[in-house]
């Protein structure tokens, strides 16, 4: 693809052409060409910032370890966000090792915040239960002045010890935190007190909970709704359901600080008289919903927990309970909604809910969320009807289809046996400027192939080429087994073979 340079470049222009380039390797070439052609231009962060995601996106780890090279040795100011990304595509691509590598060579960089890229590598490593490894690193690295926040770091520690049955260590870790120059946050309260209800240390995490009053609680925040809540189900699990009802009277007084006018309206004693545990806690739940002073936060927060829990009913009753008091759900609510019936396979209830009742809420579809259906369209054999979806995203004003939209859909209708329709979606996809994963090419041209689509099958080996793709050899005989297997298409056969002899 030929370049039409600018009579004078800049940074923006050069990025632009950067991620215009099918084949990431020319974009690695024309950074060098730039230099050349203009000496006295000079590149920035963000032009190295855009070749770095370029090539990290179509799996070139080799060059993009070259080109952080060159942007080390440029000494150019670069934004944390840069090293964060690259971090997240090694440990994506399973080189987590050279993640690590990269976040302890950022000194040698000109940028000097760190935060975001510590708290990444910092989840990576407990992601994979390198729990050594993530407390070397906090060790050596946490107390440097680059390090703005280490609330985060410390919550993902205390969150791998609560995996790990260790809520004694995590409560360690929690009383430090002051001595870190940083205090507990409302995550900070959840995971520990999660942590402590799982292994049972049920005293610890009441002591817990009255710390919270008076710390993080004292204007009654709805939002504390999940932490509450998380103590009391133990309890009541635990069979203390007194104890449970006496620290819901603390929580309505002290923690949500329910009005007085309302505190009359809470009975509690036909908790006490319910048999059923489950019952007991749907009664405290409600309990707590009345309780506090209404907020979108709060119900917000309270019904996105019953959903990730996969309790829809009660968290449906919150959501029709915001709505009677004039209180619009947000996003996240319907996404996780979405999510919960996906999960389940209601998918015609998923449908109705982007349908009619985020119309009845006069909320606005999202990309987000319409990728949530899609998903679970896809996973239940319905990718058909996800076609039709897409085709409403491109209608609806603002909501354009991303790279997942398009592989979500690829994938789907090629499970589904529909390669000529995939192939259509892949075709969109690339006139967006998306780039397909190499399993995705090889996928669907072994599809094609088995319909004796050669033509079409050949097309897209073109297309993986340009793009600097090289096809791996059981892709190759696919194709040249399917051209050769009919006669007619004798011609597409010799040119295979001529481009598998010049790839060798």
């Amino acid at each position: 693809m030929s370049v039409r340079w600018p009579r004078v470049l800049n940074p923006t222009q050069l990025s632009q052409i950067l991620r215009n380039q099918k084949n990431p390797l020319r974009a690695v070439e024309l950074l060098e060409e730039a230099r050349i052609k203009f000496p006295n231009y000079r590149h920035n962060g963000p032009v190295y910032a855009t070749l770095i995601d370029v090539l990290g996106k179509s799996g070139k780890f080799k060059e993009m370890k070259e080109v952080i090279g060159k942007m080390r040795d440029d000494s150019c100011h670069c934004k944390d966000s840069v090293f964060a990304n690259a971090i997240k595509t090694y440990a994506g691509a399973g080189l987590v090792d050279e993640a690590v590598s990269l976040f302890k060579d950022i000194p040698n960089f000109n940028c000097v915040n760190w935060t975001e890229s510590f708290n990444t590598v910092l989840q990576i490593l407990v992601k994979e239960s390198k729990l050594e490894a993530a407390h070397r690193l906090f060790v050596d690295y946490s107390c440097g002045w680059e390090v703005k926040s280490r609330v985060v770091a410390l919550n993902l520690l205390m969150e791998a010890l609560c995996q790990h049955k260790r809520s004694d260590l995590a409560s360690h870790v929690f009383q430090e935190m002051s001595y870190q120059g940083c205090y507990p946050n409302r995550g900070s309260y959840l995971i520990l007190m999660q942590g402590l209800c799982k292994d049972g240390r049920l005293t610890e995490a009441t002591h817990l909970l009255y710390s919270m009053f008076w710390r993080i609680s004292q204007k009654g925040s709805g939002e504390d709704i999940v932490v509450y809540r998380t103590l009391l189900d133990a309890l009541c699990d635990n069979g203390q359901v007194d104890e449970a009802l006496e620290i819901l009277g603390k929580i309505l007084r002290k923690g949500l600080k329910a009005p007085k006018v309302r505190q009359p309206q809470l009975d509690l004693t036909n908790c006490r008289s319910v048999e059923s545990i489950d019952a007991t806690k749907k009664l405290i739940h409600e309990a707590l919903i009345r309780g506090c002073v209404p907020s979108s936060a709060s119900y917000t927060v309270m019904a996105h927990d019953f959903y990730k829990e996969g309790s829809v009913a009660q968290a449906d009753k919150v959501l029709n309970e915001m709505l009677d008091r004039g209180f619009k759900p947000a996003i996240r609510s319907y996404e996780a909604k979405l999510t919960a019936l996906c999960i389940e396979g209601r998918i015609d209830d998923a449908v109705h809910v982007i349908e009619v009742e985020m119309v009845r809420a006069n909320c606005v579809r999202t990309v987000r969320v319409y990728n949530v259906l899609l998903r679970g369209l896809c996973e239940t054999g319905n990718s058909a009807m996800a076609v039709r979806y897409l085709e409403k995203m491109d209608k609806q004003v603002g909501c354009v289809a991303d790279s997942e939209s398009y592989s979500i859909l690829v994938n789907g209708l090629c499970r589904d046996g529909r390669f000529v329709e995939a192939s259509r979606i892949l075709e969109q996809m690339l006139r967006r400027s998306y780039r397909p994963s190499v399993n995705m090419y090889n996928v669907l041209v072994q599809g094609l192939c088995t319909m004796g689509r050669q033509y079409d099958a050949v097309t897209l080996v073109e297309e993986m080429i340009d793009q600097g793709e090289i096809p791996d050899m059981s892709l190759w005989n696919s194709l040249v087994v399917s051209a050769c297997y009919n006669l007619a298409e004798m011609d597409v056969c010799s040119q295979t073979l001529q481009q598998l002899s010049s790839m060798q």
